[in-house]
C-alpha cells in the first residue's frame, strides 16, 4: 500500500505533466485556427480548377495530354502525407491504417513521404520509399512545389500507371478522414467531405463548349502543371490543418484526465491520512488506558 509521501509524490508529478500538456492544448489550439483557415481558404481555388479539368478531360482527344490518361506502367506511385510529430491522438495510426489496406491493383508500389512519420511507417512497412521532402510548418506553396513538380517527372516517364495521395482530409475539429485521392491522371478528387463531384456537374456544363488560345496543347501544357502542385499542396494544408486539431483534443482530453487523477489521488491521500490520525488517537487511548 503507498504511503502519504508516495501519493504527494505522484501528485506532484501529474500536475507537472496536466502544465504541459495545458501549454501544449493552448500551443495547438492556436496553431490550428491558422491551418484551419489556410485550408478553408485554398479548398475553393483548388476545387474549382479540380472541376474544369476533370470536364475538359472527357472532351479532350485522346493523347492530347499525358496527365488525362494511364501510363503504361503497371506501377503505381503514392505520395503519403503525415505528421513530423506525435502526440496527437489516433491522427497517424488511422492514416497508416487506410494505407494497408488500401487495395491499388497492384504489388509493385513506390512511396514518397511528406513527415517523418510517413519514413518511419514505411520503413517499418518494408515498403520501397523513393523520396521523401521535409516540408516546415505552417507549409509553404514553394516547399510543396518541388514535391508536385516530383510526382509529375515520374508520372511522365510512364513507368507508373497513377499517382495518389494518401492524407488526412480535414472536416472539422473532431472530424478527419484518412483519405486516398488520384491526382494523375486527372480525377475528380474530395477537399473537406461532401464536395465530391462528377464529370457531368449539369447539363449546362455537360454542354460547355470551350475556345483554347493559342491552342489547347498550349494551355494544358500550363494550367495541368499548376494543378498538380495546388491540389498537392491543398492536401499538404488539410493533413497539417487535421495534425493541429488533433494535437488540440488530445492534448485538451490527457490535460482533464490529469485533473481527474489529481482528484482522485488527492482523496486517497486524505483518506490515508485520516486513518493515520485515527490510528495514532486509538495508540494514545490505548495507552492512557492501560496506565490507569
Amino acid at each position: 500500500m503507498p504511503s502519504t509521501r508516495d501519493i504527494r509524490r505522484r501528485i506532484k508529478s501529474v500536475k507537472n505533466t496536466a502544465q504541459i500538456t495545458k501549454a501544449m492544448q493552448l500551443v495547438a489550439a492556436a496553431k490550428m485556427k491558422k491551418a484551419q483557415d489556410q485550408a478553408a481558404n485554398g479548398r475553393h481555388y483548388a476545387e474549382m480548377l479540380n472541376k474544369i479539368l476533370v470536364n475538359l478531360k472527357e472532351k479532350a482527344e485522346e493523347g492530347l495530354h499525358p496527365f488525362f490518361s494511364e501510363g503504361k506502367g503497371g506501377k503505381v506511385l503514392v505520395l503519403l502525407v503525415s505528421s513530423d510529430k506525435g502526440l496527437c491522438g489516433a491522427l497517424n495510426t488511422n492514416l497508416f491504417k487506410k494505407l494497408i489496406t488500401t487495395d491499388f491493383g497492384t504489388e509493385d508500389v513506390d512511396y514518397v513521404t511528406v513527415g517523418k512519420k510517413g519514413v518511419q511507417a514505411i520503413n517499418r512497412l518494408r515498403r520501397h520509399l523513393l523520396a521523401d521532402f521535409p516540408i516546415k510548418d505552417p507549409a509553404k506553396f514553394a516547399e510543396v512545389r518541388g514535391v508536385g513538380r516530383f510526382l509529375q517527372e515520374k508520372f511522365l516517364t510512364g513507368e507508373y500507371k497513377k499517382v495518389l495521395v494518401v492524407f488526412n482530409n480535414f472536416i472539422n475539429t473532431v472530424t478527419v478522414v484518412p483519405t486516398v485521392e488520384q491526382i494523375l491522371p486527372v480525377n475528380p478528387v474530395t477537399l473537406g467531405g461532401k464536395r465530391d463531384f462528377a464529370p457531368e456537374i449539369a447539363t449546362a456544363t455537360a454542354t460547355t463548349e470551350y475556345t483554347f488560345e493559342p491552342s489547347a496543347a498550349v494551355v494544358f501544357e500550363t494550367v495541368l502543371p499548376q494543378y498538380v502542385n495546388d491540389t498537392v499542396y491543398q492536401m499538404v494544408l488539410e493533413s497539417r490543418a487535421s495534425e493541429h486539431s488533433s494535437r488540440m483534443v488530445a492534448m485538451k482530453n490527457a490535460t482533464d484526465n490529469a485533473k481527474q487523477m489529481i482528484k482522485d489521488l488527492s482523496l486517497e491521500y486524505n483518506k490515508l491520512r485520516q486513518a493515520a490520525i485515527t490510528n495514532e488517537l486509538l495508540e494514545i487511548t490505548t495507552a492512557k488506558m492501560a496506565l490507569e
